[in-house]
């Protein structure tokens, strides 16, 4: 048998103390009907000269509980740089779970709900009855019915007084969803308390659905030697066999020689072992399980154990908090025998109604694996978010999404899957904002860190040891203020709108080459007009003229050095946009037959022309490229294009759009936007990047690449989108992006994602003649694939499968590998995974998880539901 030894919470047994939550009866006026009265001087205590099974009166489970040790231990760990990160996290927690943890002790006293009689009348039915004074005996087919309570035995000898009742033979007891069989019982159909003796019962507890979880409708069985029911819906269970599984043939039951049931609380099991097919499988000191529809309780978590390639044996826990109904927080930490030692933190607070407050924290104290020399390459560091949202008085709006990485080898090491692994972005956002009669005010805070390579190190023939540091971008826009408004006409009789936008703040860039002040001032005002006409039902023409004046605080000079000289730039901005009539085309389709719904199909055809043109960016190459606001040049430019849709009417129904299909291109007049261009590099305007995100500017440019993209019911069974793009300088596609979604049946389903992008300077983009080293830009070949098929998925009753892959095809390499298959019954499912990720020098790891899932308490193992499977 395998011992989980967990540090617990020790309660006190105070011998001898008598019923601890035993109120005084109500001393109601009843009235007791029945077929057969008698008489009784006193209520007996015994059955013959048979006295009835006593069960220890002590608190037991905590109830109540004199507690003696401390619920929380922290103790030091030596990775000190970790727990240092976490120090003020675990402070602020145990801080603000104090604090609720007064609020609630003072205010969630314990509703005891009693069986309720409107006449406090309690009705009783048998074969015979005698009665004595307040005592009547009943014998054969005993009911008894007070309130929503029903009692029922072969033998009862009750007192109408009292309410209680002393029960032999088949008894039975029914209250709401309970439901109990016992050989004996002490009963106060009043009070709701008793004792019952060689029982079997059945709890029916509802758990709101949890894609976490598994699910199952099947009640709580249990079987004991002894059991007493409080007031309050609290049982306390002696050699208790406990399960959800057909009682008859469990494939899993909880032992534990006390429990206790508290119902749409716990259950809380003491000195408990775990047996799957009758076999002791784990011994828990102390184990508890949530036992309502949405309760929440603190504990320690099922442990975490498992195998990897590259971390070894893995063995964890984690402790869950969760003193309040607004507030929690998860503490972990995983060992890795040929790493070191993983943690995790997370914190959720909901103080308000509109505010939400989330912290989430992840870090490795990694030893590294042995390099073939002997040394050790560590690749430890954390990663932190926090995540914070409040709806404010009068309209304000508050969000906090700050994330922090410590570098790119940590993440592509230590991160769960493949997406997250890859991503190289930390991106963190601050704002204020608040929206008004069509006005718009905010204050911001921003920061992107894109890390663009790792750190290397060479050692060359004369054993010289070379290090080249990782390299990264990090743009921070902090502070920054910005007030706007939308279109908006002052003269309900004339079709002139007018809107504008500024802002004023403080910007920073950081990279290898670039080293900014920590704050370059930079400011712009930018009022705009605009004209819509129409001509008739056939002809829209939209004008738009803006003027933007902008400055920087700081600007790169004519060699191309960082300066301190300010710099402005004044453009004025020109657009009309053509919408000539849309031609249409109706196909009914009606059926012959007079039960078919009836299909009406329409074809649209819709020509768009826009004509823009910028002037006024005079010094383009001097602006520091802090964001797309510094990528504004001058341009003559118009973009045509073409759009079918074909919509499907069933019916009464709303008409469905079936696909799209759009195709456009832009034609530059000014092939070298005022002088912007860089021959053989890659060109980022927002006049090249407004039409399409992957760049295609390696030189002067007349056209863009002509785009496709069409779309086959989005959203539906069956989700097609596909773009091209052709480009007619280098005459090839240059850019091939699949995404297919397919659900023909109800539990299978395919994803299919392929992108495929070769796009590189053409000898007429180069410089002629080339200066002295000159590297043209060049790209490398991407072309790499992802599809994932299932059927069902992993809390579903029954045969579940799921496999999927991604294939680097340049590289000829299997990034990514994924099979899992489960089967779950109806209380409890295993499950199997192998997981395959394959970052090159940085990272190749086989996974292997196993999980075994008990409805409705937990997963047993190391894989998780619900995890990212790309």
């Amino acid at each position: 048998m395998l011992l989980l030894l967990a540090h617990i919470t020790h309660h006190k047994f105070l011998e001898g103390q008598t019923y601890p939550v035993q109120r005084k009866t109500r001393h109601l006026l009843t009235t007791f009907h029945g077929r057969v009265t008698s008489t009784r001087d006193s209520f007996p205590r015994t059955i013959g000269s048979r006295t009835l099974p006593s069960i220890p009166l002590g608190p037991v489970l905590g109830y109540p509980t004199v507690f003696i040790d401390s619920m929380l231990d922290v103790k030091s760990h030596p990775r000190a740089r970790i727990l240092s990160v976490l120090r003020s996290f675990s402070f602020l927690v145990v801080l603000l779970f104090a604090l609720a943890g007064l609020q609630s002790r003072s205010a969630a006293a314990q509703q005891v709900h009693r069986p309720s009689s409107k006449t406090g009348v309690a009705d009783l039915e048998s074969k015979t009855q005698s009665r004595r004074g307040d005592v009547t005996t009943a014998d054969g087919d005993v009911d008894i019915h007070f309130g929503d309570t029903r009692l029922r035995a072969d033998h009862v000898e009750y007192n109408g007084k009292t309410f209680e009742a002393v029960a032999t033979g088949h008894v039975q007891l029914d209250y709401n969803k309970e439901h109990l069989d016992a050989e004996e019982a002490h009963y106060n159909v009043s009070t709701g308390h008793g004792t019952f003796h060689n029982v079997r019962g059945t709890v029916k507890i509802e758990r709101a659905p949890n894609p976490t979880i598994l699910i199952s409708e099947n009640p709580l069985y249990f079987e004991a030697g002894d059991v007493e029911r409080f007031a309050g819906d609290v049982y306390l269970v002696h050699r208790a066999w406990i399960t959800i599984c057909d009682p008859a043939h469990p494939k899993w039951q909880f032992y534990a020689p006390n429990a206790r049931i508290r119902l749409n609380k716990t259950v809380a099991l003491v000195n408990a072992n775990f047996r799957l097919f009758r076999v002791p499988l784990i011994w828990l000191p102390y184990a508890t399980a949530p036992a309502g529809e949405k309760i929440r309780q603190t504990g320690f978590l099922i442990p975490d154990i498992g195998q990897s390639s590259r971390k070894g044996f893995i063995l964890g826990d984690a402790f869950y908090l969760a003193p309040t109904s607004w507030m929690d927080a998860t503490l972990g930490a995983q060992f890795m025998s040929r790493r070191g030692v993983l943690e995790r933190g997370e914190f959720r607070a909901k103080p308000f109604e509109n505010t939400s407050i989330a912290y989430t924290y992840f870090g490795v104290e990694d030893r590294g694996l042995l390099n073939p020399d002997g040394t050790r390459s560590p690749q430890g560091g954390e990663q932190q978010r926090v995540e914070i949202q409040s709806l404010l008085p009068h309209g304000w709006r508050f969000v906090t999404d700050y994330n922090q990485l410590s570098s790119l080898t940590f993440r592509l090491a230590f991160a769960d899957t493949f997406g997250e692994a890859v991503n190289s972005e930390v991106r963190s956002a601050i704002f204020l904002t608040n929206n008004f009669r069509g006005f718009s005010l905010d204050f911001a805070a921003l920061n992107d860190k894109s890390f663009l390579t790792l750190p290397t190190t060479t050692t060359s023939s004369t054993g010289v040891v070379t290090t080249v540091p990782a390299t990264s971008v990090a743009l921070r826009n902090a502070p920054e203020a910005r007030f706007g408004s939308v279109e908006q006409a002052p003269w309900s009789n004339l079709p002139i709108y007018f809107a504008f936008d500024a802002f004023t703040g403080a910007v920073n860039r950081s990279d290898a080459v670039t080293q900014t002040p920590h704050f370059v001032d930079r400011s712009e005002f930018a009022p705009r007009v605009t004209v819509p006409l129409h001509f008739g039902p056939w002809l829209g023409i939209t004008t738009s003229a803006t003027f933007r004046t902008t400055r920087y605080g700081d600007s790169y000079n004519s060699s191309g050095v960082l300066s301190g000289a300010s710099i402005v730039r004044n453009t004025g901005e020109f657009a009309v946009e053509f919408r000539p009539p849309v031609f249409e085309r109706f196909f009914d389709r009606t059926s012959l037959k007079k039960d078919k719904t009836r299909r009406r199909y329409k074809h649209t055809i819709e020509p768009t022309f826009t004509y823009r043109y910028v002037t006024g960016v005079n010094n383009f190459a001097d602006f520091i490229r802090f964001d797309s606001n510094a990528t504004l040049t001058d341009t003559n430019e118009i973009q045509y294009g073409i759009t079918q849709r074909l919509f499907l009417k069933e019916g009464d129904n709303q008409p469905s759009e079936l696909f799209t299909w759009s195709i456009y291109q832009k034609h530059y007049f000014d092939p070298t936007f005022g002088g912007a261009i860089v021959d053989g590099q890659r060109n980022v305007f927002q006049a090249l990047n407004s039409i399409t995100p992957f760049a295609f500017a390696f030189g002067p440019r007349r056209w863009s690449p002509i785009v496709s993209d069409f779309k086959i019911t989005p959203g539906g069974p069956y989700d097609l989108e596909q773009i091209l793009q052709y480009d007619p300088t280098s005459q090839r596609l240059v850019t091939i992006g699949t995404l297919l979604k397919v659900k023909p049946y109800k539990e299978f389903f395919v994803t299919l994602a392929h992108f495929r992008l070769d796009d590189n300077p053409v000898p007429g983009d180069l410089p002629n003649p080339e200066p002295p080293q000159f590297t043209p830009f060049n790209q490398p070949l991407s072309n790499q694939l992802r599809a994932l098929v299932g059927y069902g998925n992993e809390t579903r009753k029954g045969f579940n499968f799921l496999t999927g892959i991604g294939y680097d095809f340049t590289n000829k390499t299997l990034q990514n590998q994924i099979i899992q298959a489960s089967y779950n019954g109806g209380c409890c499912g295993l499950a199997v995974e192998y997981r395959r990720i394959n970052l090159g020098q940085v990272r190749t790891e086989n996974q292997f998880r196993v999980a075994f899932m008990i409805a409705n308490i937990g997963t047993f193992g190391n894989l998780r539901h619900q995890e990212k499977i790309f």
